[in-house]
């Protein structure tokens, strides 16, 4: 499970920079433990300069040689409940292939849209998340990384830098502590949702 909770710290820490750089002046603001947005499958809130406030689900893969995306469609089997794929009302999916290198944008309303009439088409897979005594079961398509470039418009790829170590936030010379805008660290608070937040 540890190695699981990494997988999606670091995911969210090259999330966080990307978007920080994306817009200089925005501001990213960690909700993944707030339960007013839990429940929507969002993880980020970010903040744009002109006031606009985007919603953010970030995924993270570890897989080394995948060049496919697990869209989660059921997070947990045994309780029939449905994946952050279908209920997420984030503006933006951030999918991030950690051992490769890259961060995939989607702009998720519209990959929803083109994949559900196509779902059928791609292979389901089962994944498995052990905390304690309780195992949950994920079920996601795998749907290729290059059909969905092809067949929705907006999909940005981009390579990853190196991962900014992660490192408290203190106060600069001047007794300040750095503003949201310009820190790209990793996460304020611990990943701890279960599947649908850990990646594949």
């Amino acid at each position: 499970m540890r190695g699981v909770q990494g997988a999606a710290d670091r995911a969210v820490q090259h999330a966080r920079a990307w978007l920080l750089e994306t817009e200089p002046g925005s501001r990213v603001h960690d909700v993944q433990l707030d339960p007013r947005f839990q429940h929507r499958g969002v993880d980020l809130l970010w903040e744009l300069p002109t006031g606009e406030v985007r919603g953010i689900e970030v995924k993270g893969d570890r897989q080394a040689t995948r060049r496919r995306y697990f869209f989660e469609l059921i997070s947990n089997l045994e309780k029939d409940t449905p994946g952050c794929f279908l209920y997420s009302g984030a503006d933006l999916m951030l999918y991030v292939f950690l051992t490769q290198g890259e961060l995939h944008a989607l702009p998720l309303p519209r990959v929803r849209e083109w994949f559900l009439p196509r779902a059928k088409e791609y292979a389901l897979k089962h994944a498995f998340t052990q905390t304690g005594a309780i195992r949950y079961t994920t079920v996601g398509a795998v749907v290729p990384v290059r059909d969905v470039a092809e067949g929705v418009p907006g999909v940005v790829t981009v390579k990853l830098k190196r991962p900014v170590p992660v490192t408290p936030v203190t106060p600069d010379a001047e007794g300040q502590a750095p503003s949201a805008a310009s820190d790209s660290q990793a996460p304020e608070a611990p990943e701890s949702q279960g599947p649908r937040r850990t990646g594949t």
